[in-house]
């Protein structure tokens, strides 16, 4: 039994060393497989970046264009009233006999 143990223990390290190496991997082959994932990811993150500044942008010009949009209509709501004032005073010339003025 000792004979056979001692040509098998040679068979027996090399495949322990082969199983317990062959798992590893080293840093450079990590990095080289991880590096062109990594590049999409830096590009994504520019394009999210240009994106988010693109919506920054228009949310501001959007909320200005509100803004001008309220203010104009108040101007409209000061004509309109200033309009029927005009229309009441004419009806009023109208019922007296009054002709307006041209």
């Amino acid at each position: 039994m000792l004979p056979a143990m001692t040509k098998l223990a040679p068979v027996i390290v090399i495949m322990a060393a082969a199983t317990m190496l062959g798992g590893c991997a080293t840093k450079s082959y990590v990095r080289e497989q991880i590096a062109p994932v990594s590049q999409r990811v830096d590009a994504i993150e520019t394009q999210l970046q240009a994106t988010d500044s693109t919506a920054k942008q228009a949310l501001a010009e959007a909320q200005a264009a509100s803004g001008q949009t309220q203010q104009n209509g108040q101007r409209l709501d000061q004509l309109n009233g200033r309009v029927d004032g005009v229309e009441q005073r004419m009806q009023e010339q109208e019922r007296r006999g009054k002709r307006p003025r041209h």
